[in-house]
């Protein structure tokens, strides 16, 4: 079997920025402005007021299609141009054979198109990620089984969800016990007087959303420590692991860092500082094949490993689920509402979240079946 296609479509769907404030991929409030691409208003980000990302198709000489999707909030035509005009010329006539072996071989040749011309990052490892996660659910097609049980004898059927952010003027904790809140407000003071009001009987972790300098952050992250925090998520501009070291020496509570590396090239610096205890690799961002590699990278020093999940369709969250069910070390996985309600309008048979898990999805392949807007 060959590859014969593969074809990558950029996703924009509108959506109501006010409900969507305080959740993912738009988790502060935005500048006012005219632009689909705004500032937040307390740090320095864009975010798109619309539901952005980028679907790919692969199709081998034999009909069979699997389907990937990258992480894109921002400008999904970029990743698109990338996988037309460079990844699939390097794909179309490879051989397929299905195994987990070939698809490695297969990501490391993307990742070789561009040495030594600057692409170890950003756009072009979301691409690869999301032809990657297509060839696991062609391979899974071929051979009628779900993702997760071309990875494992034995994955977990289900995957405890915690809730990620909620919309602003909303207090409803949705039934959950663990939540993940966004430092969105102007002041710490602010922040914590609202983390507050929730009470106890919930298990809070904190996105800190990059705003703090290292002398920010011990102050925050002691208050967090005499709240027994989960987590502080992203705590600092994501390029430094000493200074990522020097405050988990600090605090008691977890330094979570993972979404804004797509290789174990990018983490390997994080890694031998010990600059972090909680790994939050995003699908859409490392695929599959990289998301393992460096899970167990993760695995080999105790480190616990919770799935980024943000904006996404339903190749990118059934990607995550599937990871989740076979990574070392991995119990937990983000649950946005929003996203998952938006993913299922396009899903044939909806991804499930039964109470406070999600089902990981049980037919061949990723187990996701789209109807394209």
């Amino acid at each position: 079997m060959k590859i014969s296609r593969i074809e990558a479509k950029p996703i924009r769907l509108p959506r109501q920025i006010e409900t969507a404030t305080g959740t993912a991929g738009s988790p502060t409030v935005l500048e006012a402005g005219s632009s689909d691409y705004r500032w937040s208003s307390v740090y320095p980000c864009l975010y798109s007021v619309n539901f952005e990302t980028t679907l790919v198709r692969v199709e081998t000489d034999s009909r069979l299609v699997g389907w990937g999707e990258a992480q894109a909030p921002l400008a999904p035509e970029v990743t698109c141009a990338i996988v037309d005009r460079l990844l699939a010329p390097v794909l179309v006539g490879e051989t397929f054979d299905g195994t987990v072996e070939r698809i490695h071989a297969l990501w490391d040749r993307m990742y070789s198109a561009m040495r030594v011309r600057g692409q170890t990052g950003g756009f072009m490892l979301d691409a690869i990620s999301a032809i990657d996660i297509a060839l696991y659910d062609l391979a899974g097609k071929q051979a009628g089984l779900p993702v997760c049980r071309l990875l494992s004898a034995s994955p977990r059927n289900r995957v405890p969800a915690y809730l990620s952010g909620r919309p602003h003027g909303s207090s409803d904790t949705n039934g959950f016990a663990v939540m993940k809140l966004f430092y969105d407000t102007e002041t710490p003071e602010e922040f914590f007087a609202n983390m507050d009001t929730l009470g106890s009987g919930i298990q809070l972790a904190v996105d800190a959303l990059w705003r703090h300098t290292p002398e920010s952050a011990v102050a925050f992250g002691r208050e967090l420590d005499s709240r027994g925090a989960l987590w502080f998520e992203a705590p600092l501009p994501p390029e430094d692991p000493i200074a990522h070291a020097d405050l988990a020496r600090e605090l008691r509570t977890p330094i979570a860092i993972g979404e804004s590396y797509r290789t174990r090239f990018e983490i390997a610096p994080f890694l031998r500082e010990g600059a972090f205890r909680v790994f939050q690799p995003d699908l859409g961002r490392c695929g599959i094949t990289e998301g393992l590699r460096m899970a167990a990278l993760a695995a080999e020093r105790g480190i616990r490993v919770v799935p980024h999940i943000s904006i996404a369709f339903g190749p990118q969250l059934a990607a995550a689920l599937h990871f989740a069910a076979v990574a070392p070390g991995c119990d937990l996985a983000e649950y946005n509402p929003q996203v998952l309600a938006v993913a299922n309008r396009y899903l044939r048979d909806p991804i499930v979240l039964n109470g406070t898990s999600y089902i990981v999805p049980d037919r061949p392949g990723l187990g996701v079946d789209l109807s394209l807007p």
